[in-house]
């Protein structure tokens, strides 16, 4: 079994009053967290990779869990994403590793939403940003949802790890007016509308 050895875990917490235009009623809160583990297919070429996502579930459980708590618990939580940035002696494919743990963890806590949750990867070195996708955790077409918050870790990735990240959020864009699916018309049949 790979090894994910978990350098630091850092949280980060947006709380946004307004975006140029009155103040919000009740401030948008969105918030992410951030994980440096070792890459244990650094350097090389490791044609089955499938079975290191499993060992990754116990992480996007913790990860998931911390940010539940800096957003005050699950109550209004309504949007997600996630991401990887992996260093450079890695490959992209070590950031796709993070697709279906990322989600397994989110969905396990949250209730079983219904959308799929975004996600993107990249590689990059010590300090790389990387903006993590947001959408509505049970329609994908709720556009005062669609969003994104840019993280990164000033001394992480080396070049052998990877930052998987999670992202969530409670309400949509501060000053969304935007039309289309609102999320009180939301149907639930199937994570679009």
């Amino acid at each position: 079994m790979p090894t994910f050895r978990l350098r630091k875990m850092s949280v980060i917490l947006d709380e946004i009053h307004h975006d140029s235009g009155p103040d919000a009623p009740t401030p948008r809160l969105r918030g992410a967290v951030l994980a440096v583990v070792s890459n244990p297919f650094a350097g090389r070429y490791e044609p089955d990779l499938q079975p290191a996502m499993e060992d990754l579930k116990p992480l996007a459980v913790t990860m998931c869990e911390r940010l539940i708590a800096a957003l005050g618990g699950k109550e209004g939580i309504d949007a997600y994403g996630k991401g990887a940035i992996v260093g450079s002696a890695g490959e992209l494919e070590h950031g796709a590793l993070w697709h279906a743990p990322g989600g397994y963890g989110m969905r396990a806590i949250l209730g079983d939403p219904k959308a799929i949750v975004p996600s993107t990867k990249k590689l990059g070195g010590l300090g790389a940003s990387i903006d993590l996708p947001l959408t509505h955790s049970d329609a994908s077409y709720v556009r005062s949802h669609l969003d994104a918050m840019t993280v990164s870790v000033p001394d992480g990735p080396k070049p052998d790890e990877i930052v998987f990240a999670l992202v969530m959020a409670k309400g949509p864009r501060v000053h969304s007016r935007m039309g289309g699916l609102e999320a009180r018309d939301i149907k639930g049949e199937d994570g679009l509308r």
